[in-house]
C-alpha cells in the first residue's frame, strides 16, 4: 500500500474522541477545550467566531493561546491563559484533511462588576429635615450587576434600578438609587450597597455613613477677575449658618493669613494666587466650612522645570526637558541657537541619533501672549571621533624653518595626537629636524609640526596628522608647498628706496618726529614680520583628498624679513593676512603707531 493510500484510509478512518463543549468561566480563570482525533495525522485548525487562529499549533498571533497534547495521539485542546473579555466566542476544532468539524463550543465569558461606588461617600453629610438621596453604581460587568440596599442587617426596599450597555456591546453598568425620608434617617447610620452577578455571587459592597449637620453654607466671591498680576483684589466670604457664625478665618496656599480676622480680604495679587487658593472657613458652634477660589491672574511665563545641558555619545538621544508656567496659557518654542527652525512646541525636545553637527546652543522660549515672554538656553555637547580641520597644502620657504598645523575639535578630547611622514611617527618632542608641540584652546587642540631648515624632498613629502579619542579616529592629509619669494636685487632696491623715503620724512616732520623714530630705529634693530595665513574655504588639492570632510581652520606661519612690499605681495595670494611686528630678542609688539 502506498504512503499516500494509507494516508487517505487513516484519515478516512479519523473521528474525533473529544469535541469542545460549551463553558462558561470567569475573566482572568484559564481553560481548555478539548480536541481528541485519534489516528489523524493531518493538519487541525482551531476557529473562532469563523476565522481560524493559525494552522497546526502555530498560534504566534495568539499570545495567551496555546494548542497542547500529545499530538501523536491526535490530542489538539486549546489552552487559553487568562481568560479575557475577547474570549467570549463559539470555538471549532477542525481536520482539514478529513474535512471534519467538531461541534460549535460557546464559552461564555463571565466579568465580575467592579467595586461598587456609593456618589459623595464614604460620609454624606446632609442638614436636618433634608431628605436623603444615595445612588450606587456598579460598573463594567457581565451580566450586569444586581444592586441591593441594606441598613441593620435588612433590605431597604423602595430602590431604582437602571443598567446601561456599554460600547462593547458586552458588560453593562448598573445604577441604583434609593429614597429616604428626613424621618427615616438618623446621624450615624450606616448604609450599604451590595453589587453581585453570576461571576461574584457572593457580591461586593461598600458603605456610606450619615452625618446630619447645620454647618454654615458659605460663598466666596474674587473681584475683578481675571486681573494683572500687581494690581488689587477684593475676596468676600458670605455664609448663612445656623446657629450663627462666631470666626472667620483666611488662609493663601494653607498658610494662615493672621492680619484679617473679617468676611473681606484685599490684597495685591501676585503669579502665586493663580496657584495658591485663598480660603475662608467659616465657624459656628457645630463646626466649620471651608471654601476656597484662585485668583485668575494674568502672569508672564515662569519656570517650573529648569532644564539642563547635556553631553551624550554620538548616536544617542537627548532629551531636554523644559517647563513654564503662565496664565493665560503660554507657547513653548525649542530652537537651536542661530536657526529659525521651531523643533518643538512641547516641555520636552528629544534629539533622535544626535550627530556632532547638532551640538551647540538651544533656547526654551515661552510666550504669554500680551503678557510677557522668558527663556532659557542650554548646551549641547556630543561625544564623538575627532574632526580635524586644516588647510591640505600649507607654505614654507626653503632653507627657512617651516610649520604645518592641524586643528582637532574632540569632545572627550584626544588620547592621542600623532605626525606621520614616510617611516617617521612622531606624537611629541622633537626627532632631527622636527618637533611636534600641542595647544589646548576653548576651541580644540591646534598640533604644530615645525621643521627646521627646509630642503626639497620636504616639498615631495605627505604628511598625516592623526588624532585618536575613545570613540574613533580622524586623519588629515597636509603638503608642503614652497613659498615664492621677491628676487634680492628686488628687495635690496625696496630696501634702499624705503630708507631713503625715512630720511626725507625725518627730514620734514622736525625734530621730535625724528627722535621718536630714532628710538624705534634703535630699540628695533632686527625687525620681522610674522604672517598667520587662514584659508576657510581652501579645496582639497589632490584626488586623495576628495573622500574626506572639508575641514574649515588651517594656520600656516610663516616668517621672513621686511620690507613692506612683500607683504603687499602676499596680501594678493591670501584672503587673510594678520601682521604682527616683534623685536628679534622676544619684545612685546609695537604699538600701530610705532611700526614704520
Amino acid at each position: 500500500m502506498h504512503a499516500s493510500e494509507y494516508i487517505a484510509v487513516c484519515v478516512s478512518e479519523a473521528m474525533f474522541s473529544q469535541q469542545p463543549q460549551d463553558l462558561v468561566v470567569v475573566a482572568g480563570q484559564p481553560v481548555t477545550l478539548p480536541c481528541t482525533i485519534p489516528g489523524y495525522h493531518g493538519v487541525v485548525l482551531w476557529i473562532k467566531d469563523g476565522l481560524a487562529l493559525g494552522v497546526g499549533r502555530d498560534l504566534a498571533g495568539y499570545p495567551r493561546y496555546t494548542v497542547i497534547g500529545d499530538h501523536s495521539s491526535g490530542e489538539h485542546h486549546l489552552r487559553i491563559q487568562r481568560v479575557e473579555l475577547m474570549d467570549d466566542a463559539v470555538f471549532e476544532c477542525q481536520a482539514v484533511q478529513a474535512a471534519m468539524r467538531s461541534r460549535p463550543a460557546r464559552l461564555t465569558v463571565l466579568v465580575p462588576p467592579e467595586d461598587p461606588v456609593i456618589s459623595g461617600g464614604p460620609v454624606v453629610s446632609l442638614r436636618a429635615g433634608d431628605p436623603l438621596n444615595l445612588t450606587c453604581h456598579a460598573d463594567n460587568a457581565k451580566p450586569a450587576a444586581s444592586i441591593i440596599w441594606i441598613r441593620n442587617g435588612e433590605v431597604l426596599n423602595g430602590a431604582m434600578y437602571s443598567k446601561t450597555l456599554l460600547r462593547d456591546g458586552r458588560r453593562e453598568s448598573t445604577v441604583s438609587t434609593l429614597y429616604l425620608s428626613p424621618s427615616n434617617i438618623e446621624t450615624g447610620q450606616q448604609i450599604i450597597c451590595k453589587a453581585s452577578n453570576k461571576a461574584v455571587p457572593n457580591g461586593k459592597e461598600t458603605s456610606v455613613t450619615i452625618d446630619i449637620q447645620h454647618l454654615p453654607l458659605v460663598n466666596l466671591s474674587v473681584e475683578p477677575q481675571p486681573v494683572l498680576e500687581g494690581n488689587l483684589v477684593k475676596f468676600h466670604c458670605s455664609a448663612k449658618a445656623n446657629p450663627p457664625v462666631t470666626l472667620y478665618r483666611w488662609a493663601k496656599g494653607g498658610s494662615i493669613i493672621k492680619e484679617v480676622s473679617g468676611d473681606t480680604y484685599e490684597v495685591i495679587v501676585d503669579h502665586s494666587f493663580f496657584t495658591e487658593p485663598v480660603s475662608c472657613e467659616v465657624t459656628n458652634p457645630l463646626g466649620s466650612t471651608n471654601i476656597s477660589r484662585n485668583v485668575d491672574v494674568y502672569f508672564g511665563p515662569r519656570m517650573a522645570a529648569e532644564p539642563q545641558s547635556l553631553q551624550v555619545d554620538l548616536g544617542s538621544d537627548a532629551v531636554f526637558n523644559c517647563a513654564w508656567t503662565g496664565n493665560p496659557s503660554l507657547t513653548i518654542v525649542w530652537m537651536k541657537r542661530g536657526s529659525g527652525v521651531v523643533l518643538s512646541n512641547e516641555n520636552l525636545l528629544t534629539l533622535k541619533s544626535v550627530r556632532q553637527e547638532d551640538a551647540g546652543k538651544y533656547v526654551c522660549r515661552a510666550v504669554v501672549p500680551r503678557v510677557g515672554a522668558g527663556e532659557k538656553e542650554v548646551s549641547l555637547t556630543v561625544n564623538g571621533p575627532p574632526t580635524i580641520s586644516s588647510t591640505q597644502t600649507q607654505q614654507a620657504l626653503h632653507g627657512e624653518k617651516g610649520q604645518i598645523k592641524c586643528f582637532i575639535r574632540s569632545t572627550p578630547p584626544p588620547d592621542r595626537i600623532a605626525w606621520s611622514w614616510k617611516e617617521t611617527v612622531l606624537e611629541s618632542g622633537t626627532s632631527g629636524r622636527y618637533t611636534v608641540e600641542t595647544v589646548t584652546t576653548e576651541e580644540g587642540v591646534i598640533s604644530t609640526l615645525t621643521m627646521s631648515n627646509i630642503v626639497p624632498a620636504d616639498f615631495q613629502t605627505i604628511y598625516n596628522c592623526t588624532a585618536w579619542n575613545s570613540f574613533g579616529s580622524d586623519t588629515e592629509i597636509i603638503r608642503l608647498k614652497e613659498q615664492e619669494s621677491l628676487p634680492v636685487a628686488v628687495i635690496i632696491g625696496i630696501a634702499v628706496g624705503a630708507f631713503v623715503a625715512v630720511i626725507v620724512l625725518m627730514g620734514t616732520i622736525g625734530a621730535f618726529c625724528c627722535t621718536h623714530l630714532k628710538g624705534v630705529v634703535s630699540a628695533k634693530n632686527d625687525i620681522r614680520v610674522e604672517i598667520v595665513h587662514k584659508d576657510h574655504n581652501a579645496a582639497r588639492e589632490n584626488e586623495e583628498h576628495t573622500s574626506m570632510k572639508q575641514l574649515m581652520v588651517s594656520v600656516s606661519v610663516t616668517t621672513y624679513y621686511f620690507p613692506l612690499l612683500v607683504l603687499q605681495e602676499e596680501e594678493k595670494e591670501y584672503q587673510h593676512i594678520k601682521v604682527r611686528l616683534t623685536s628679534g630678542d622676544g619684545e612685546a609688539p609695537m604699538r600701530e603707531s610705532e611700526r614704520w
